[in-house]
């Protein structure tokens, strides 16, 4: 009987018990020398991707070792048992997170939005349950006109954000908030300037899927300051779901002309010049970054900051060949670009000096579309000319194959 009533409902789970990562209950949870418990799966692929930092604290680890909570897992494991054979006081049912979305408007109260939102971050069958209701969508979405504080604001975009992956929802999302009376986008810039890491890449991310036409797009990146807070996401942040959030954000929206300049004008391209020239190892950051560094090198405005600011440059043939295919394809059109499209003699000389022809040639035997093998014949063509004192002025750019040393 105890089970049959704890179907459907919610069981408020201890945040002490949440992976920081994941956000999930830990199922092994490990320590690190800053004092923090993961989920040991969650830490070790946060390691295992380069980084020598904790994630809640950013503390540089001197040591990237970890010992077992056993404390913590005997907790944890008491809590589920006890669990399994009695629900929670505090649990909400179906219906009850239906009768709070009805009267939420009236409520706009930061509580009533975090227990909806614990409701549908607690399993995939609440996801889907409230994804699939027009009624919960609609009337969360509303709540978002009545109230402008932080708090109240940030537990209805993190709803909004779980249930991204259930079908139509996007689609839902863009008649919302993009085609309705109501200015819903003016919600989205204070989170992005003052709310919590979390919000912030839950904002963006929501922006990023709300884009799905050329109208969503342009009304997006005209809303006053969201194009500019987002520019400001990827520069100050050093978190990389942050960078990779804020970048795939601009992606989504750089479609036209007027709004690759604007990017230049905030200074995306310097911004970009520091992620290319920095640590950051994963790829998808890299993948991303290099994209929309691709986009904005459509535009005479693009082409010109790129081909004037070395790091930028030179971070690009740095991460040739280092990343996904993707990426290095990006950097190849990037480079094409600025140094055979535009003929820009800096950037030029900025290949020239950390060896990007040698990188190029590469980069052209290797598995690439050829497309890019083109662009990359164009670029040694130029690049040769322009360093005619090396060894590989006479290079033939038909040559199929390169020993490199």
């Amino acid at each position: 009987m105890a089970r049959e009533k704890r179907e459907g409902l919610y069981v408020t789970v201890p945040s002490l018990f949440r992976c920081p990562i994941s956000m999930d209950v830990m199922k092994s949870p490990v320590s690190l020398c800053t004092g923090v418990t993961y989920d040991r799966s969650s830490i070790q692929m946060w390691l295992s991707q380069g980084h020598n930092t904790c994630p809640a604290t950013m503390q540089v680890l001197p040591s990237t070792d970890f010992v077992p909570n056993l404390t913590l897992r005997r907790l944890i494991h008491l809590w589920l048992h006890h669990q399994v054979a009695m629900p929670s006081p505090s649990a909400l049912s179906k219906q009850e997170a239906l009768d709070i979305i009805k009267h939420i408007e009236k409520l706009s109260t930061a509580v009533s939005t975090k227990k909806i939102a614990d409701f549908v971050k607690y399993s995939e069958e609440n996801r889907r349950f409230f994804a699939n209701s027009s009624e919960a969508v609609s009337g969360i979405v509303a709540a978002l006109k009545n109230s402008d504080e932080i708090e109240f604001c940030e537990s209805i975009i993190a709803i909004l954000d779980l249930i991204l992956s259930e079908n139509g929802v996007k689609e839902h999302l863009n008649r919302l908030i993009l085609k309705s009376d109501t200015d819903y986008l003016s919600r989205f810039v204070p989170l992005l300037q003052k709310g919590s890491l979390s919000s912030k890449i839950q904002s963006a991310r929501v922006l990023e899927s709300i884009a799905l036409d050329g109208d969503s797009q342009l009304k997006i990146a005209e809303k006053q300051g969201l194009l500019y807070e987002l520019c400001h996401l990827i520069s100050e942040e050093t978190d990389r779901f942050a960078i990779e959030a804020g970048v795939s954000s601009l992606i989504a929206v750089s479609t036209s002309k007027p709004v690759k300049k604007e990017l230049v004008r905030f200074g995306v391209v310097k911004t970009i010049g520091k992620i290319l020239s920095g640590a950051e190892t994963a790829n998808a950051v890299m993948e991303k970054t290099l994209k929309l560094l691709e986009t904005v090198a459509t535009c005479t405005e693009g082409r010109a900051a790129i081909g004037a600011d070395e790091e930028c440059v030179t971070g690009i043939v740095k991460r040739l060949m280092k990343c996904s295919r993707a990426a290095t394809e990006h950097g190849i059109t990037v480079l094409w670009s600025v140094c055979s499209l535009a003929r820009d003699k800096d950037a030029q000389e900025a290949v020239g000096m950390v060896n990007g022809i040698t990188k190029v040639l590469l980069v052209m035997q290797s598995d690439c579309s050829a497309g890019v093998q083109q662009m990359c014949g164009d670029l040694v063509k130029v690049l040769r000319v322009k360093n005619s004192k090396s060894c590989l002025a006479c290079y033939h750019t038909k040559t199929t194959h390169i020993t490199p040393y």
